[in-house]
C-alpha cells in the first residue's frame, strides 16, 4: 500500500506539472493544484490508487479547457450568477445530493463510477473558485485554492542542506504533496546533543552517528539516507601546485590529497614559508586544513575520523589503547587554528568570499562545491581536492513525527526532489542525475570513489571528540 501511494504521489505531482504549463497562461499554478488537490482528496482511503491520477488528469484538462472558454465569455456578473445558483443548490462546501448518492452507491468504485464522480467534483470545485481567480483588480484577493491545506511541516537540518529546503523548486514539488516544510539549521552533533528537538517533527543531521544518537535518545527505529556526499577539500590552484611539490597533492582527473604526509607536516609544525619553492603563498603560519569546531560539527568529526584511521597506522581506531594512541596527533589539526565555527556553511562561505589569504585549505562536504559551481560562485583558480582517504557522509533523516516520516519517504523516493538533490550537489540513489549536473557545469568530481573508510563506532567517535575538546583547555 506505501508503494501505491508513493507511486500516486509521483503521478500526481507529474499530471499537476504537465496541467501548469498547459494552462498557467490562463490560470495560476496555485488554482490548479487547488483543483488537482479537491478532486484527490475525495478518494482517500478506497481501492482506486491506479485510476486516480489517470481519472484527476483526463477531468481537470476537460473542464479548463472548456469552463475557462465560459468563464471569459460570460464576465464576472454571469460568474456571480452561476455560484449564487451553485450555493442554493448544493450548499457551501457540499457536494450535490445527487454526487454524494453516486459516491455511497459505488463502494468498489468501478472505472465508469469513478469517472463520474470525478467529472461532477470537479464541475463543481470549478464553478465554485472560477470567480475568485477572474474578479476584477479592485476586488479583495482570495487566498489561494489549497493554500490553507498545506500541512507544516518543522525540521532541523545540517547548514549545509539549507539551499536545498529554501529552493522554491524543491518548496513547490512539497507542496504537490500538500506539505509546507520549515527548517532551521545547527550543527550535526548539535542537533544530536543539544538542540531541542520537542518542536521538531524531523531532525536531518549529516551523519549516521548524529542520527544513531538521536534515535537512541528518542527511541526511534526508523531512519532515511536520501542523499549522501564525500568529504573533501576546497582550495586554489597555487596552493595545490604548491603542495604537489611537496608530494601532499597527487595532480589528475581528480587531485587527491595525501593525509599521511599532511599529518606529518602538521606534526612538524610545518609553516606554509618553509616549503621549497614557494612563491604562492609564503606566509608565516602553519600547514592547516580549516575546519568547524569537532565539539558541535559532523564535517569536522568525519575529518577526525579520517585522521584517526591514518595516525592510526591505516587502521579504524578501536578501543582505549587506540583512542589515547591518536588524541595527541589529531588533537593538533584543531587546536592550532583558533577559533572555529560551529557549522559547515561558516568556513565554506569564507572561502567563497576571502580568498586563498585566510583560507588556504577548507574541509567541506563535495555537495557543497558542487552547489556553489551550479550556482556560478566559484571562480576559475577554485578547485576541488578528495582526501586519502576519504569517508562518505550519509545525510540521515530521523523522523520525530508521522509528518517526519512522510518527508523522509519523500525525499527518498520522489524524482524529482532527487534530481533537485543532485542540482545542490548531492549524491542520490540515481548515480545518473548526479552525473549529469556535474557534466552539464564541468565539475571535475571523482565518479567513482574507490579509497574510502567507514567511521568508528558511535562511542569511540563519541570518546576521541572528547578527548579533543579536552585539548582546548
Amino acid at each position: 500500500m506505501v508503494v501505491d501511494t508513493v507511486r500516486e504521489e509521483q503521478a500526481i505531482a507529474q499530471l499537476t506539472e504537465r496541467l501548469v504549463e498547459k494552462f498557467g497562461g490562463t490560470y495560476s499554478a496555485e488554482y490548479i493544484e487547488g483543483m488537482v488537490g479537491a478532486a484527490r482528496r475525495r478518494f482517500a482511503g478506497h481501492p482506486v490508487r491506479t485510476f486516480v491520477p489517470i481519472l484527476v488528469e483526463r477531468h481537470v484538462r476537460r473542464q479548463l479547457e472548456g469552463v475557462g472558454e465560459v468563464a471569459d465569455a460570460a464576465g464576472p456578473d454571469t460568474a456571480r450568477t452561476r455560484r449564487a445558483k451553485h450555493k442554493a443548490e448544493s450548499g457551501e462546501g457540499r457536494l450535490p445530493a445527487a454526487i454524494r448518492e453516486t459516491w455511497s452507491a459505488n463502494k468498489r468504485f468501478a472505472p465508469a463510477a469513478v469517472a463520474a464522480v470525478v467529472a461532477a467534483l470537479v464541475v463543481v470545485t470549478v464553478v465554485t473558485v472560477a470567480l475568485a481567480v477572474r474578479q476584477p483588480s479592485s476586488a479583495p484577493q482570495a487566498a489561494a485554492p489549497g493554500a490553507s491545506s498545506l500541512t507544516l511541516v518543522r525540521g532541523v537540518v545540517g547548514s549545509e542542506k539549507m539551499s536545498f529546503f529554501q529552493d522554491s523548486k524543491v518548496a513547490e514539488v512539497l507542496a504537490r504533496n500538500g506539505i509546507k516544510v520549515e527548517v532551521d539549521s545547527a550543527g550535526s552533533r548539535e542537533i544530536a546533543t543539544s538542540v531541542d528537538l520537542g518542536k521538531y517533527e524531523f531532525a536531518f543531521p549529516s551523519s549516521e552517528q548524529a542520527a544513531e544518537r538521536i534515535q537512541r535518545q528518542r527511541n526511534v527505529s526508523a531512519k532515511y539516507i536520501p542523499f549522501s556526499s564525500p568529504m573533501a577539500i576546497a582550495t586554489f590552484t597555487p596552493i595545490a601546485d604548491l603542495l604537489a611539490k611537496a608530494g601532499v597533492v597527487h595532480q589528475g582527473p581528480v587531485p587527491t590529497f595525501d593525509m599521511a604526509p599532511y599529518l606529518r607536516m602538521v606534526g612538524n609544525n610545518t609553516r606554509w614559508d618553509q616549503l621549497g619553492d614557494n612563491t604562492a603563498y609564503s606566509v608565516r603560519k602553519n600547514v592547516l586544513i580549516s575546519t568547524t569546531d569537532p565539539r558541535s560539527s559532523n564535517s569536522a568529526a568525519m575529518y577526525l575520523a579520517i585522521a584517526g584511521y591514518v595516525a592510526n597506522n591505516n587502521t579504524i581506531v578501536q578501543g582505549t589503547s587506540a583512542e589515547q594512541d591518536v588524541i595527541p596527533t589529531v588533537s593538533r589539526l584543531f587546536v592550532g587554528q583558533g577559533y572555529t565555527q560551529s557549522s559547515s556553511e561558516g568556513p565554506f562561505d569564507a572561502y567563497l568570499a576571502s580568498g586563498m589569504g585566510p583560507t588556504p585549505l577548507v574541509w567541506i562536504y563535495e555537495s557543497q562545491f558542487v552547489d556553489a559551481t551550479v550556482r556560478g560562485q566559484i571562480k576559475p583558480d577554485m578547485t576541488l581536492l578528495y582526501p586519502s582517504p576519504t569517508i562518505m557522509s550519509r545525510h540521515t533523516l530521523v523522523p520525530l513525527g508521522d509528518a517526519g516520516d512522510r518527508i523522509g519517504r519523500l525525499l527518498s523516493t520522489d524524482p524529482e526532489l532527487q534530481r533537485l538533490a543532485a542540482v545542490h550537489g548531492f549524491r542520490t540513489g540515481d548515480a545518473a542525475q548526479f552525473a549529469a549536473v556535474t557534466a552539464e557545469h564541468k565539475i571535475p568530481v571523482a565518479a567513482d570513489l574507490i579509497d574510502v573508510i567507514t567511521t568508528p563506532t558511535f562511542d569511540t567517535l563519541e570518546r576521541l571528540l572528547d578527548g579533543v575538546g579536552k585539548s582546548y583547555n
